[in-house]
């Protein structure tokens, strides 16, 4: 992304929406008073809610991640970032194991409409999969080999960036200087790592080439969620100084 060192530090940190339905949307959103410009809407809040849990977090001020993790057909995979794109969120996921010719299907989909997006993202490996899932499923070569090899495939099939564990961040962008790279996994010192096992701090994430974060329960299960963000904030802040 041309412009990633410009990417204010609390449009960086992405909140995820890891709540059930729209009531439980408004009040996070109350409880993170005003705070969160960038948002993600996951697959437990979409398919209960639909479009309308993008047009409440919209009309909180807040930008949308809407990440489906998509994985079909092509042609199945490409009509479906076609209706997608009346959403006006900026980002949306698809995943890389569907293939070359799914994302670059995906990707031209995304820019042929008329906002040219939301922006495509390829999952390369998910942030609950170790070593040892892929080789039970005849991945070979690690983890860090299989997750640059699935973002290279995604840039050039045409897709805006990628999503990656904190641990692969570094792997990837030395392989690109130009993909958005969108981190999951990422646990403030102390907090718990739940199903997450390729983890990292959010200062961490960032001094290895992360732009956004995607921060879950470290927020939403906090005692202060606009407190959790701001010192997440204040962190990736610190990093960016620190170069």
């Amino acid at each position: 992304m041309s412009d990633r060192l410009t990417i204010p530090a609390a449009e960086r940190v992405i909140v995820a929406l890891d709540v059930r339905d729209l009531a439980g949307l408004e009040a996070f959103f109350d409880r993170l008073e005003g705070q969160a410009r960038f948002c993600k809407v996951g697959l437990e809040l979409f398919v209960a809610e639909g479009a309308a849990a993008v047009e409440a977090a919209q009309r909180r001020g807040s930008k949308v991640f809407l990440d489906l993790k998509l994985h079909d057909i092509p042609e199945t995979v490409a009509r479906a970032v076609a209706s997608a794109t009346s959403l006006g969120a900026e980002l949306l996921t698809v995943h890389t194991a569907g293939g070359f010719e799914m994302v670059r299907r995906a990707a031209h989909a995304a820019r042929e409409s008329a906002k040219g997006r939301p922006r495509i993202l390829g999952v390369t490996v998910l942030t609950s999969l170790s070593e040892e899932d892929l080789r039970a499923d005849g991945i070979g070569g690690g983890m860090r080999e299989a997750v640059v090899r699935r973002a290279r495939l995604a840039e050039k099939a045409g897709a805006a960036g990628v999503v990656c564990s904190p641990q692969e961040v570094a792997d990837v962008r030395a392989a690109s200087r130009t993909l958005a790279l969108v981190v999951p996994g990422v646990r403030p010192a102390g907090t718990a790592l739940g199903d997450q096992k390729r983890v990292a701090t959010p200062a961490c994430a960032i001094a290895a080439g992360a732009d956004y974060l995607v921060v879950g329960r470290p927020i939403r299960d906090a005692t202060s969620p606009a407190a959790a963000f701001a010192g997440i904030v204040a962190e990736v802040e610190a990093a960016l100084a620190e170069g």
